[in-house]
């Protein structure tokens, strides 16, 4: 998810002259625990992200009139240690008995983009905001996670769109380039991964070297606070309407086809093959040599094409969803069995998060209502297949959910036959019990589905160019005194949402620990608190990981979403960041607040109680007791 929209709003907050002094005390009043870094060594960090780039560092310049928050945050020797501390000492007002609990320190975001100044028809590092980030680390005593944002999702810097008139900068779908989108009203940019030689990559590198410059110039106990570099945010591949283009909707666009990655794709064919003969065997073409070889880009089902190779949609890879979801009053303990032309095909746990039928049924109480199963057709013959769903009530006992015929073309387009039955006919269903509500969303009745051999060495280059993208970026980090300071991808993870075409996105392969760059995951819903999936993050990570933004989008009490701490903990998470909205003497900074942060005045998606319960967690007593 992004950071949130951060209007520059001045702070009107009328304090007698004696709280600039109550500020000045709240950066050093936090101390350590005795023995602090071997206690928490190997302990899970909590590191909010809490707002304060736009109160403290990106604001434009000190005001007397504005408060002594303003006061102390800009100017010559401002920072947003004293916010920091404020705002953590809402969620922990007194620290744990030494050795118990999870360290709490926090996640300082730098929008590197912000980082630029306009000056004399050129763009310059803005000096003054480069010191407020390295005084933040080095006035807060506590533990932190560094995180170099510079994603699609604006941070409202100047320079953003000066860079977005750049062509070279921005992604391409087969229809050229993609225009500024927005996400939530908010400007996004469709920055492309495609090359490291144009100016958006050397903006970039140039204020993260200008920051590190600056922070590696503190003292080595304050670089030791530093327990985590977390690199750009969500990068992926681009695709048109951000917002809403998430899915498997036709028609099919994804990026990127500009030249640079055009010759990049031949040549990564001409790495893999050698031979055009092999790849021609490999995928059934004729290619005279790789530099005929163009990316797959167009729809047979309304498209001439010149060759089948060309051929490409969300299915075309040889791997289409089979997804729905359903409820039974009192069971969590749900599974689907699919079957197809009558023969068993899977099972699958009814677990994934499903916001859209909790907005339309709230009596459900969760969104973790859904499922789903991928089917591999590469090898299935041509044809009609009846896809049957079935919810496991009990062994041997299963009530139908839905049933779909679908078509597997090939790429002659001939009329597709019905495929004889399996010889085991579908089990005796049995009534559906009372109060169960359900559906099976997809395959559509009567989808045609076409398998393209050079689809998913196409898909596999576009994951490709991810992920070199982030390792070019990691080792403008390594060349820093941070070298040997955990670094790790701040990645969404697609496949959570059974809606979702992960392909569109082409972050697989970043999702996993490469070489000295760790895996950091964005865990939303049921894919924070599922317990198969942080086995899977702890493989991943190589045990490892860290969890760069957490949300159930549920509430917890403090005992559940202490287990699901310790769960993550005990898989090797590293680190643990959730949205926290600033707080100074008590009150809450006026601003523009994220939708996903854990307040006591957010009323969305049990922010609220989840706030709450990690007062609790880290000790804080409820909030009644504490007169609050």
């Amino acid at each position: 998810m992004p950071l949130p929209r951060r209007p520059f709003t001045r702070l009107l907050l009328v304090l007698f002259a004696l709280l600039m002094l109550a500020a000045a005390g709240l950066r050093l009043h936090w101390k350590p625990l005795a023995g602090d870094a071997a206690r928490t060594g190997g302990a899970m960090l909590l590191a909010p992200m809490v707002g304060v780039v736009d109160t403290c560092i990106a604001t434009p310049e000190a005001s007397p009139s504005a408060g002594t928050l303003a006061q102390g945050c800009t100017g010559e020797q401002g920072s947003a240690a004293a916010l920091v501390e404020s705002t953590l000492r809402q969620l922990q007002p007194t620290q744990p008995p030494e050795g118990t609990g999870y360290p709490l320190g926090y996640t300082l975001p730098v929008p590197l983009l912000q980082l630029f100044k306009a000056q004399g028809g050129d763009w310059v590092i803005d000096e003054e905001r480069v010191q407020r980030v390295a005084r933040t680390v080095h006035e807060s005593a506590r533990p932190l996670i560094l995180y170099l944002f510079a994603t699609h999702f604006s941070s409202h810097a100047p320079i953003e769109e000066a860079l977005a008139r750049d062509p070279g900068n921005v992604a391409q779908t087969r229809d050229g380039p993609l225009p500024v989108d927005s996400y939530h009203g908010d400007p996004l940019y469709p920055w492309t991964v495609a090359r490291t030689d144009n100016s958006l990559t050397e903006r970039r590198v140039q204020a993260a070297q200008a920051l590190l410059s600056a922070v590696c110039a503190l003292s080595d106990e304050d670089l030791r606070k530093i327990r985590g570099v977390t690199l750009l945010g969500e990068l992926q591949q681009m695709f048109p309407h951000f917002e809403t283009g998430m899915g498997f909707d036709l028609p099919y666009r994804v990026s990127d086809y500009s030249p640079t990655s055009v010759a990049g794709f031949r040549a990564y064919l001409r790495a893999q093959f050698g031979d055009v003969a092999k790849l021609n065997a490999a995928v059934g073409a004729r290619y005279a040599s790789f530099d005929e070889v163009v990316p797959p880009s167009r729809d047979i089902r309304s498209e001439p094409l010149t060759r089948y190779t060309e051929h490409m949609d969300s299915w075309a890879h040889g791997v289409l969803p089979i997804s729905g979801w359903v409820w039974v009053p009192g069971r969590k303990d749900l599974w689907v069995q699919v079957y197809r032309n009558g023969g068993f095909l899977g099972r699958v746990k009814v677990n994934q998060g499903r916001q859209d039928v909790l907005q339309a049924r709230p009596e459900f109480g969760s969104a973790d209502v859904g499922w789903r199963l991928d089917m591999d057709f590469r090898e299935l013959p041509p044809g009609l297949h009846r896809i049957s769903a079935m919810l496991e009530l009990a062994p041997g006992r299963l009530v139908p959910l839905g049933e779909r015929e679908i078509a597997i073309m090939d790429e002659h387009q001939r009329t597709p036959q019905p495929q004889p039955p399996s010889r085991q006919p579908l089990p005796t269903p049995v009534a559906a019990p009372e109060g169960m509500q359900g559906h099976l969303d997809v395959p559509l009745q009567l989808q045609s589905y076409y398998y393209n051999p050079l689809a998913p060495f196409w898909l596999a280059y576009r994951r490709q160019q991810v992920a070199q993208y982030l390792q070019f970026f990691d080792r403008v980090v390594a060349q820093s005194c941070l070298r040997q300071t955990p670094r790790y991808t701040h990645q969404i993870l697609p496949q959570a949402n059974p809606g979702w075409d992960e392909n569109k996105f082409a972050v697989g392969s970043t999702l996993r620990t490469q070489g000295d760059l760790r895996l950091g995951v964005s865990l939303y819903g049921n894919a924070s608190y599922d317990a198969d999936l942080a086995q899977w993050l702890g493989k991943s990570g190589q045990h490892a990981y860290g969890i760069t933004e957490f949300h159930p989008l549920r509430a917890m009490d403090a005992a559940e979403l202490g287990r699901t701490l310790q769960m993550h903990a005990r898989r090797g998470a590293k680190f643990l960041s959730f949205f926290l909205e600033p707080y100074w003497e008590g009150a809450p900074v006026t601003r523009a607040h994220n939708a996903f942060s854990l307040d006591p005045q957010n009323p969305q998606f049990g922010s609220a109680p989840l706030y709450e319960a990690m007062r609790q967690v880290l000790g804080g007593a409820p909030a009644g007791a504490s007169g609050r």
